[in-house]
C-alpha cells in the first residue's frame, strides 16, 4: 500500500523538473565565482601541493560520504589507499586496507577520472557491488549488482524508532526501475547544455534518489554520479573540493532538502537553491585546507625534513594541521610521548632538540610540565 499519494515519480509530468531561474542566478553566480577562483588558484599551486588537495579532498570524500550512512571507514585505511593511487608516500599506514574501502576509493576515482564516459546500468551495478564486497550491508545478507527486487516489501526511506516508524519516501516499484534508470542515463548522458552543469549535478543527484535503484548504497552513488556530473562541467578528471564533507556538516538540512524535493509534482527549486549554497561552502571549505597546505608547504621549504626524525615530523605536521590555537595546552612531554608511543626521557630528549633548533618555543604560562608551541607561527 502506497501511504502517500505525492511522492515525485506519481506525478504525471515525472520525470519533468521545473524551477524558478531567478531565485537561482545569485547563489549559482556567487557559486561560479568561486569555483572559478578556487581553480585559478589551484592553478598556480606547486605540483606537490596540487597533489596534497586532490589526496585530502579525495580522502574526504571518502570519509564522509559513508560516514552520512552511519558507516565509520578507519582514517588511516582511507589514506593509505588514496596515497597508493596518487603516487604519494604511505609509510606509517595500513598496507592492505580493506575491500569495501578500496571499492569506495575505486568507485569515486572512477567517477572523475573517467567522467566522459558513459554512466551505464552494468558500471553502476559494478559501483554498487564494489561497496558491498561481502555481500552484507551490516548484518544483512543484500542484492549486490543489479537492481533491487522489492521481495521484502516495497522500497521504503523511514524514519523513527521500530515499531512507531513513519513512511517518508516510498520508490517506485522495482518492476518500474528499467524504464526509470533509462530515462534516466538517456537524460545524464546527454549534452545538456542548456542547463547549467551545476544544476545538472543537482537534478542527477536528486532523480537518481527518488529512483533508489539498489536495495542499498543508493546514498553514496548519488553523490558519486554528482561527482561524475560536476567533474563533467568542469572538464577535469580531479575533483578539488568535497561534496559530502559539506553535507555531512549540514546532513538534517540535507535529508530535509530531499525529502521536500521528492514529494509534489517535480518543482524543485527549493532543493537546487539549496544544493548549490551547499557548494558555495564546500569550496569556502576547500580554500581552507588550501591556506593549510600552502601554509605547511612555506614550512617545510624552509626546513629541511631529513633534519627531523619521523617522531619529530609527525608532531610538526599534527602541529601545523591543528594552526596557531588549535593544539590547546601547547605540546608536552606526556602527549608527545603518547603521541609517538616512546618513554617520556625520549620524548623531553626530542623535545629539547627541537626547542635547540629553533622549531619549538616555551610557552610562558605553565605549571607543573613545560609545554611548547611552534615557533613558525609566531613569525608568521
Amino acid at each position: 500500500m502506497i501511504h502517500n499519494k505525492s511522492y515525485i515519480w506519481q506525478s504525471s509530468t515525472w520525470p519533468k523538473f521545473s524551477w524558478d531561474s531567478s531565485k537561482l542566478m545569485h547563489p549559482l553566480g556567487e557559486c561560479r565565482f568561486k569555483q572559478g577562483a578556487l581553480l585559478a588558484r589551484v592553478n598556480n599551486l606547486k605540483i606537490n601541493e596540487e597533489l596534497l588537495l586532490r589526496s585530502e579532498t579525495l580522502i574526504e570524500e571518502s570519509i564522509r560520504t559513508s560516514a552520512i550512512e552511519g558507516e565509520n571507514l578507519n582514517p588511516d585505511e582511507i589514506r593509505s589507499s588514496v596515497a597508493r593511487r596518487l603516487g604519494l608516500s604511505n609509510a606509517g599506514l595500513p598496507r592492505v586496507p580493506g575491500k569495501h574501502i578500496e571499492g569506495l576509493i575505486d568507485i569515486l576515482h572512477d567517477a572523475t577520472i573517467n567522467y566522459n564516459n558513459q554512466l551505464t546500468v552494468e558500471r553502476l551495478c559494478g559501483w554498487q557491488s564494489a561497496l558491498f564486497p561481502s555481500g552484507y550491508s551490516g548484518i544483512h545478507k543484500i542484492t549486490t549488482g543489479k537492481f533491487r527486487n522489492d521481495k521484502n516489501g516495497p522500497m521504503r526511506i523511514v524514519t523513527g524508532p521500530i515499531g512507531k516508524e513513519k513512511i517518508i519516501y516510498e520508490a517506485p516499484p522495482f518492476n518500474k526501475i528499467n524504464k526509470e534508470m533509462e530515462q534516466f542515463l538517456k537524460w545524464f548522458n546527454s549534452n545538456n547544455s542548456s542547463i547549467d552543469g551545476i544544476i545538472c549535478a543537482g537534478i542527477a543527484h536528486l532523480w537518481f534518489v527518488a529512483i533508489h535503484p539498489f536495495e542499498d548504497g543508493n546514498g553514496r552513488l548519488a553523490r558519486a554520479i554528482c561527482e561524475m556530473a560536476l567533474s563533467k562541467d568542469e572538464k577535469k578528471p580531479v575533483r578539488y573540493y568535497s561534496l559530502s564533507s559539506q553535507i555531512m556538516d549540514e546532513r538534517s538540512d540535507y535529508y530535509n532538502a530531499l525529502a521536500s524535493a521528492t514529494h509534489g509534482k517535480g518543482e524543485i527549486t527549493q532543493w537546487l537553491v539549496w544544493f548549490v549554497k551547499m557548494i558555495s561552502r564546500a569550496i569556502d571549505h576547500s580554500n581552507l585546507i588550501l591556506d593549510n597546505i600552502t601554509f605547511k608547504s612555506r614550512f617545510w621549504n624552509i626546513y629541511e625534513e631529513n633534519n627531523f626524525n619521523k617522531r619529530q615530523k609527525k608532531l610538526i605536521n599534527k602541529l601545523l594541521d591543528a594552526g596557531a590555537n588549535g593544539f590547546e595546552g601547547g605540546i608536552t612531554n606526556r602527549k608527545y610521548s603518547g603521541l609517538n608511543h616512546v618513554s617520556r626521557a625520549t620524548a623531553q630528549r626530542e623535545l629539547a632538540k627541537l626547542r635547540d633548533m629553533g622549531i619549538l618555543i616555551q610557552n610562558k604560562e605553565g605549571g607543573r610540565s613545560i609545554s611548547y608551541r611552534l615557533k613558525f607561527f609566531d613569525d608568521e
